[in-house]
């Protein structure tokens, strides 16, 4: 379905409507709904909500890339959910969505039931991290802006941090190209200068007043965001690490067992109640 929220139309995938309680899920850069498909298909007796974030997807692409801001991406998500009568939920973010999803989580925390961090940061801490990856991120929008996306998916799919994808079946890693490639390049420039982990605000303060059961969920062969997770798992007062043996993607590496590790947190620390 398409919503307007503040001026911008919103492509949002509601399935099991007659469910209760709700999942809302949160794709990551160069994704849209469309990456949860083979892991929404485990969660039956769950209300699915999949969000096309802005600048991807099937969402408008605004040429202002203040429009993109982390905050005005939260302000969007809740009106959204609160459209929807969504009104407790838990939710799953990965990468770019994991850090949308706690940057909700931390300035709504009394509308979540919990909160499944997949391969996710609170942002970069020192002032001089964040000037330095928003350069990097200007520069890469620009490329983007200036070669095009099919251009910027030969580069994207063949950095280090998707290395593991490259052992996966053709078909499967068909599916990822061809929704990175049906983007728009305006909206993806847009997305890295208004909410890339150097425009962000950084979240480490937060953690440790952040009562929400959470799941981080890591992958064995993405050290760096190991390493991450357990530098939050030390914070934040609700938490559980779960390991898969995968790189940065494990929705998309390890469908089943990414859904499994889901369901039971879920069963366990999220009570839900009727949306």
């Amino acid at each position: 379905m398409e919503m307007e929220i503040a001026g911008v139309r919103y492509h949002v995938e509601v399935l099991n409507t007659d469910k209760a309680p709700t999942i809302v899920f949160l794709h990551g850069f160069t994704g849209s709904s469309k990456t949860w498909d083979e892991v929404v298909k485990f969660f039956p007796d769950y209300k699915i909500v999949q969000v096309d974030l802005i600048g991807h997807g099937r969402t408008e692409s605004p040429e202002d890339s203040a429009r993109y801001t982390m905050e005005r991406q939260i302000d969007d998500l809740d009106v959204l959910l609160r459209q929807l009568k969504v009104e407790r939920f838990a939710l799953v973010g990965y990468s770019m969505g994991g850090r949308t999803a706690l940057a909700y989580a931390c300035t709504h925390p009394e509308r979540l039931g919990a909160l499944v961090l997949e391969s996710s940061s609170p942002g970069l801490k020192n002032v001089s991290d964040r000037l330095e990856r928003q350069q990097r991120d200007s520069e890469l929008a620009l490329k983007i802006l200036a070669n095009g996306i099919a251009s910027f998916v030969n580069s994207w799919e063949n950095i280090p941090l998707f290395n593991s994808q490259k052992s996966l079946p053709v078909n499967v890693r068909q599916v990822v190209r061809a929704e990175r490639l049906s983007q728009n390049p305006l909206g993806l420039a847009n997305s890295l200068i208004g909410m890339g982990t150097g425009s962000q605000s950084s979240y480490w303060g937060k953690l440790n007043k952040l009562e929400v059961p959470v799941l981080l969920l890591s992958g064995t062969l993405d050290p760096k965001f190991m390493a991450i997770a357990e530098e939050m798992k030390q914070t934040l007062p609700k938490v559980q690490h779960g390991v898969i043996e995968a790189g940065h993607a494990l929705h998309v590496e390890k469908p089943a067992e990414f859904a499994t590790m889901v369901k039971e947190y879920l069963s366990l620390h999220y009570r839900g109640g009727k949306s």
